[in-house]
C-alpha cells in the first residue's frame, strides 16, 4: 500500500510540472487577443484605439470599449506620428527577455523527464518496491502465512493417516531441530506429496505448518513462469532469501509439474525461461549453500513428469503418497465436513462413506455442499438423508432434466435399454449390484443404470471384467428383443465393451491364445520427447491374432447377454413397465423384480409433492454408470 501511494506522487508530480510548463506558454498567448497590423491601422484611423504600449516590436493596447489586444508592428518610423495625431495614449517598455534559468529549464526540462522515468522504471523493473510496483518482476509471489492466519492442523486432515504419520517427523524436527541434529540426523529438504486431484496434499502442507506453528509460504508452480527469460529464476531466489529470513519456516509449491519438468526433452529449445527456473530451483535446494532450516514441499499429480535431478536424494528425497481415502477416511472426512452443516439426525456418515467409493476428500466436500443446497431450496432447518441422496444422484449421473418432452415410444426404448442392463447385471454373480435405474435424462444420458460395488476395490479379476462387458451388451440385446429395432444409445457401451476386452489381451495378459505379453506399440508422450516418431513392437501377423481374440470375447459376452435376457423376458418386461410408470426405481424394487414380486411402490419424497420419485435407502451410490442414450 505504501508503494502504491509513492508511485502514485511520483506520478502527479510530474503531471503537476507538466501542466506548469505548458501554462506558462499558453498563457501569454490566450491573454490578449490578436490582431492584424492592417487592421491595427484601420482601428486607429477610426479613432477606435485608446492606449498602447510598444515592446519593441509588440505592440499591446486597449480598444475605446475596453478590450485588449497584441499584435506584431514592422520597421513603420510614422506609426507613432499617427499614434499621436489620432489622440492614442502611447507607453513605450523595453522588450521582455526571459530568464537564464528560465532558458535552461525550458531547453532541459524534456531530457530531465525522460531521465527520471527511465531511473524510475529500473528502480521498479529491479524490485525498488517489494510486490507494490508494477514493474516487480523479480519479486517472489509467495503469499506468506505465520502462526496466527494459519489455524489449520492435523485435526482439520482426514482419510490419509499414513500420509500424516510419514510427515509428522516434520513437525519435530520444526519445533526442536536439536533432537535430530545431535545424533547426526538430516531432515529431508524437500518432500513431494503425490497423489489424484482432490485429495487433500495443499491441506496436508498447511496442516504441517500449522502443527509446527512455522510460517508458511505458498505459491504455485505457474507463478514462476513468464514471458522474459531470468525472470522465474530470480523469484525462485527471491523466494528462498525470504524463507531464509523466516527460518525454520515451509516452502510450499503446488503443482510443481508446471515448471519441474523433465529438461531438454519435447519438441522445443533447451535454453527456455521455464529450464532456467528449474536450474535455479535445483540449486537453491541442494547447491553450494544450504538453506537450512528451510523444507521445500511440493505437491502434484503427475510424478512421472518431473525431471530426475529434482527427484535425487537432497532435493525431494522424500515422496509421500496421498491416495484416495477408503471407507474408514471418507467417514473421518465426512465428519470434518459436516461440522459446519446443521445435520438432521437419520444422516449417518459410516452408512454415507460406504456408498461413496473412490471419491476424493474434494467430492466428499462438494457431496455435503450440495446437500446443504438442496435443503435450502426446499427451506429446511436441517439437512437430513434424503438431501444427501439427491446430491448423490446429481454427482454420480448427473443433474435431471426434465424439461426434455421424449416421445412414448423413445421412452419405451429406454426403459427396455436399462431393463436390459440392470437384468444382466443382477444375474451375474461377479458384478456389482444395481442401486437405481432410472429413464429420468440427466446430462447427456437418457437413461442411467447405477452399479454399487458393496467394499472398496483396488483390482479386477478376469471373471468381473467378462461379466461387466457382457453388462454393457444387456441394452443394445434388449432393444432388439422387445423393440425389434437398433439405437444409437449403445455406442458408448460399445466404446466401453471393445476397450475392456482390447485392454484384457494386449495390456492385462488374460487372454489363453496370446498369454502373458503386453502387444502395443509406444504411447509415449511428444511433450516429454518420448515419442516423436511411432514405433510398432508388434509385427502384422499378431495383430490380426489380437483382433481375433478381441472378437472372440466381444462375442462370447454378447451371446452370454442374449441368453439371459431372452430366459428371464417376464423380468424385464415388469421392469420397463415400472420404469415407465414411475421413472425411477431403487434396489428394493430391482430385488422384488428378480423375486418374482410385484415391485413395492416408491417412497413418498420429503421435498417435492410431485412426481413420486426415488427415495433410495441408505445403502450408497455406485460408482459405474450406464448410459442408455446419448443426446
Amino acid at each position: 500500500m505504501n508503494n502504491l501511494i509513492k508511485n502514485m506522487a511520483i506520478w502527479l508530480v510530474i503531471a503537476l510540472v507538466l501542466m506548469t510548463v505548458f501554462n506558462q506558454f499558453s498563457t501569454r498567448q490566450s491573454a490578449q487577443a490578436p490582431m492584424e497590423y492592417s487592421q491595427f491601422i484601420d482601428e486607429v484611423k477610426q479613432g477606435r484605439i485608446a492606449k498602447v504600449t510598444i515592446e519593441g516590436r509588440t505592440l499591446k493596447g486597449t480598444k475605446s470599449d475596453g478590450r485588449r489586444f497584441t499584435t506584431y508592428t514592422p520597421s513603420d518610423p510614422w506609426m507613432v506620428s499617427d499614434l499621436l495625431k489620432a489622440g492614442v495614449i502611447i507607453d513605450a517598455k523595453p522588450e521582455e527577455e526571459p530568464s537564464l534559468l528560465m532558458n535552461i529549464f525550458v531547453s532541459w526540462f524534456p531530457m530531465l523527464l525522460l531521465i527520471g522515468v527511465w531511473i524510475f522504471f529500473m528502480r521498479q523493473m529491479q524490485g525498488g518496491g517489494r510486490g507494490g510496483g508494477a514493474f516487480s518482476f523479480g519479486k517472489s509471489k509467495a503469499r506468506m502465512l505465520d502462526e496466527t492466519t494459519n489455524q489449520v492442523t492435523f485435526a482439520d486432515v482426514a482419510g490419509c493417516e499414513e500420509a500424516k504419520e510419514e510427515v509428522s517427523e516434520l513437525v519435530e524436527f520444526l519445533r526442536d531441530p536439536s533432537k535430530f541434529q545431535k545424533l547426526g540426523g538430516r531432515i529431508p529438504r524437500g518432500v513431494l506429496m503425490v497423489g489424484n486431484p482432490g485429495t487433500g496434499k495443499t491441506l496436508l502442507a498447511r496442516a504441517i505448518a500449522g502443527e509446527a506453528k512455522v510460517p508458511f509460504f505458498s505459491i504455485s508452480g505457474s507463478d514462476f513462469v513468464e514471458m522474459f527469460v531470468g525472470v522465474g529464476a530470480a523469484r525462485v531466489r527471491d523466494m528462498f532469501e525470504q524463507a531464509k529470513k523466516h527460518a525454520p519456516c515451509i516452502i510450499f509449491i503446488d503443482e510443481i509439474d508446471a515448471v519441474g519438468r523433465q529438461r531438454g526433452a519435447g519438441l522445443g529449445g533447451g535454453n527456455d525461461e521455464r529450464e532456467q527456473t528449474l536450474n535455479q530451483l535445483l540449486v537453491e535446494m541442494d547447491g553450494f549453500e544450504g538453506a537450512a532450516g528451510v523444507i521445500v514441499i511440493a505437491a502434484t499429480n503427475r510424478p512421472d513428469v518431473l525431471d530426475p535431478a529434482l527427484l535425487r536424494p537432497g532435493r525431494f528425497d522424500r515422496q509421500v503418497t496421498v491416495p484416495l481415502p477408503d471407507i474408514r477416511g471418507r467417514e473421518q472426512i465426512l465428519h470434518v465436513h459436516m461440522r459446519k452443516v446443521p445435520i438432521a439426525p437419520d444422516v449417518h456418515a459410516e452408512i454415507l462413506a460406504r456408498g461413496t467409493p473412490g471419491m476424493s476428500g474434494a467430492d466428499l466436500a462438494n457431496l455435503v455442499n450440495e446437500a446443504a443446497l438442496f435443503a435450502a431450496r426446499s427451506n429446511k432447518r436441517l439437512v437430513d438423508m434424503d438431501d444427501f441422496e439427491r446430491a448423490k444422484d446429481k454427482i454420480f449421473m448427473g443433474a435431471e432434466r426434465r424439461s426434455v418432452l421424449m416421445p412414448e415410444r423413445e421412452r419405451r426404448n429406454t426403459a427396455y435399454h436399462e431393463s436390459g442392463h440392470a437384468v444382466v447385471a443382477q444375474l451375474l454373480p461377479k458384478t456389482d449390484p444395481v442401486h437405481k435405474v432410472s429413464i429420468i435424462p440427466r446430462g447427456r444420458a437418457l437413461g442411467v443404470t447405477m452399479q454399487l460395488p458393496t467394499e472398496d476395490r483396488f483390482s479386477m479379476d478376469r471373471e468381473e471384467i467378462l461379466q461387466n462387458i457382457a453388462v454393457l451388451f444387456g441394452g443394445r440385446i434388449a432393444e432388439e428383443v422387445f423393440m425389434a429395432q437398433m439405437t444409437t444409445g449403445a455406442s458408448n457401451d460399445f466404446e466401453r465393451a471393445t476397450e475392456m476386452a482390447r485392454r484384457m489381451v494386449t495390456q492385462w495378459g488374460m487372454s489363453d491364445s496370446l498369454g502373458p505379453m503386453v502387444y502395443g506399440e509406444n504411447e509415449g508422450e511428444v511433450f516429454l520427447g518420448r515419442s516423436v516418431t511411432t514405433h510398432k513392437n508388434v509385427s502384422e501377423a499378431t495383430m490380426q491374432k489380437v483382433d481375433i481374440e478381441i472378437r472372440r470375447i466381444i462375442d462370447t459376452q454378447y451371446s452370454l447377454a442374449r441368453r439371459l435376457i431372452e430366459e428371464n423376458r417376464d423380468k424385464i418386461e415388469v421392469m420397463a413397465k415400472a420404469l415407465l410408470e414411475w421413472e425411477t426405481i431403487d434396489s428394493e424394487q430391482i430385488s422384488d423384480i428378480m423375486e418374482g414380486r410385484a415391485p413395492r411402490p416408491p417412497k413418498p419424497n420429503k421435498t417435492t409433492p410431485t412426481p413420486p420419485k426415488d427415495n433410495t435407502p441408505p445403502a450408497a451410490p455406485a460408482t459405474t454408470t450406464t448410459p442408455a442414450q446419448e443426446v
